[in-house]
């Protein structure tokens, strides 16, 4: 049942917002009653906080997903980009990174620090992979430009109220971010890559 509670809350904070849900919300919409929730969760917060690490870890079990699949570097980052917008697609207006940080920013802390730890692997590991496939320059101080994307970022999400603007300054972001890294070779699959995108 407490998983059961979990999957149906984040499903509602994504798509509703983490403020405006409530713990009758959650109840009405399970058929159960609040104080079935309350048995498993103290308080609202804590159920924020399992369902964000409940999105969390299935964000990263589908990156890893999409990493196995073996595309090259750059496609690999759109494919990445892909899921986080279909993943999101159904959610309330407002950016749901945003909202966390507004109005729960001890739980925001927790997340941002996870991560952060997991976006600097995969953003190293990327770019590495990309080197060796001759799409990134060889000269790249790799720390930097890790640095750098996850700085661009997470300052998008923190700082753009708008879901689906969000995503459209992420598009530009990874564009730029591209760029700034690619060798001729890599900028042909670049444009192949923006060929393909629907926003």
């Amino acid at each position: 049942m407490k998983e059961k509670i979990i999957a149906k809350a984040s499903d509602l904070f994504l798509k509703l917002g983490f403020k405006s849900v409530t713990m009758d919300d959650i109840a009405g919409e399970m058929c159960i009653s609040k104080k079935t929730i309350y048995k498993y969760f103290c308080n609202k917060e804590v159920l924020i906080e399992e369902s964000t690490s409940m999105v969390h870890k299935q964000v990263h079990e589908i990156i890893d997903t999409i990493v196995e699949k073996d595309y090259n570097a750059i496609h690999e980052n759109f494919e990445i980009r892909e899921m986080f917008r279909d993943m999101f697609k159904n959610n309330a207006d407002t950016s749901p990174i945003y909202q966390l940080k507004k109005h729960y920013p001890e739980i925001y802390q927790n997340v941002l620090s996870h991560e952060i730890d997991q976006c600097t692997r995969y953003f190293r590991e990327n770019i590495e992979k990309g080197i060796r496939e001759k799409l990134y320059r060889p000269d790249l101080n790799i720390d930097v430009y890790v640095k750098f994307y996850y700085t661009l970022i997470f300052h998008i999400n923190e700082n753009t109220v708008s879901e689906r603007e969000a995503q459209e300054i992420e598009l530009e972001a990874l564009e730029y971010h591209t760029r700034a890294m690619a060798t001729p070779e890599g900028i042909l699959e670049l444009e192949k890559q923006l060929k393909k995108i629907t926003i």
